[in-house]
């Protein structure tokens, strides 16, 4: 397999990358490296992965539907895992384009190179967002998920779509993943699991929204990466005999699939923060806050058909994880205990 990772320098993208290569895989890694988060932590994650031989990294905006094609054509991959996509739900309330060009804009551009330079299996980022309002728990990818709450759940929900009618009109076997609350080493800084970190350390009070009465299906990263890799060659075939009113809505008479990758267990927030207090040996000043625009009360994610097609399901604990992210931030920070 020759393996193109679009957002390898990113959060997910970067943990994928190391397996793969770990693996003997050759990946083919693109990255804007924009700077919505810290720029030095992507390049520190490159470095890393920049160690292996069978790495080939060059700098792409996905927008730029001429230097997707140039590496769909000077590499031909086999298999395509879009992860590249602008992140953050509170951030597409101040920023809405960001999305329209990254998420929109960016995958259109993915798809139409697997259309051009065909490929086996094209495995693509969705959220958990996507579920929006749904009170129905656990969230199952039979549910209808018709009602975001954010511009981001909707692009998300939108490249669901795009892959359907890809899959459908191209043959082009698509599997969307719906992520739920990615955490560990290396994370995205914005995520509160991390900026809680930051601000516990440094004494700052950390911002509680709705009062700590949410939850969350926090997943471990390599939880994540182990269903991903599990899922490569597991691209769907289509079933020309495939009925709405009896079948999975998860699959279609088109080649494609939608799994949900989470914990299974949801966590109250404010267990949550006591675990992540008891890794850091320090208890947080918490300020209380009403809910935020574009959040949701409840993630929790059913994993069936994940379990049931890959034989897998993430386990990892928010203690065990928190602990681990804990000792990656103080010897990447080399904050002394």
């Amino acid at each position: 397999m020759k393996i193109l990772i679009t957002g390898a320098a990113g959060f997910i993208g970067f943990h994928l990358s190391k397996k793969l290569l770990d693996d003997s895989y050759q990946i083919i890694g693109i990255d804007n490296l924009n700077d919505y988060y810290d720029p030095s932590l992507k390049q520190s994650r490159l470095e890393i992965l920049g160690k292996y031989n069978n790495f080939n990294f060059h700098k792409v905006d996905l927008k730029d539907k001429a230097e997707v094609d140039n590496i769909f054509e000077t590499y031909q991959p086999t298999h395509v895992i879009n992860l590249a996509a602008q992140a953050g739900v509170r951030y597409s309330i101040e920023n809405p384009y960001a999305y329209v060009d990254s998420n929109l804009t960016g995958f259109m551009n993915i798809l139409e190179a697997c259309r051009n330079y065909p490929v086996e299996h094209l495995l693509y980022a969705s959220s958990s967002s996507v579920y929006g309002g749904n009170k129905v728990a656990p969230f199952s990818t039979n549910h209808n998920v018709d009602h975001p709450v954010s511009l981001y759940a909707a692009t998300k929900k939108s490249n669901e779509l795009m892959a359907h009618t890809y899959s459908h009109l191209y043959g082009i076997p698509t599997t969307g993943l719906r992520f739920f609350t990615v955490y560990g080493p290396y994370g995205r800084p914005d995520m509160a699991y991390f900026s809680f970190t930051k601000d516990i350390l440094a004494g700052k009070p950390i911002k509680v929204f709705n009062h700590g009465k949410m939850e969350r299906d926090f997943t471990y990263i390599d939880d994540i990466v182990e269903g991903i890799v599990k899922l490569i060659d597991k691209a769907p075939t289509d079933n020309k005999d495939w009925d709405e009113s009896k079948d999975d809505l998860s699959t279609s008479f088109a080649p494609y699939k939608i799994y949900n990758i989470g914990n299974n267990n949801p966590v109250q927030l404010m267990r949550f923060i006591n675990a992540l207090e008891s890794a850091l040996g320090k208890k947080a000043e918490k300020v209380y806050m009403d809910m935020q625009p574009g959040d949701v009360l409840r993630t929790y994610a059913d994993v069936s058909d994940l379990e049931r097609d890959i034989n897998f399901k993430p386990s990892t604990s928010i203690e065990e994880g928190l602990q681990k992210f804990v000792d990656w931030y103080e010897e990447y920070y080399s904050i002394e205990k």
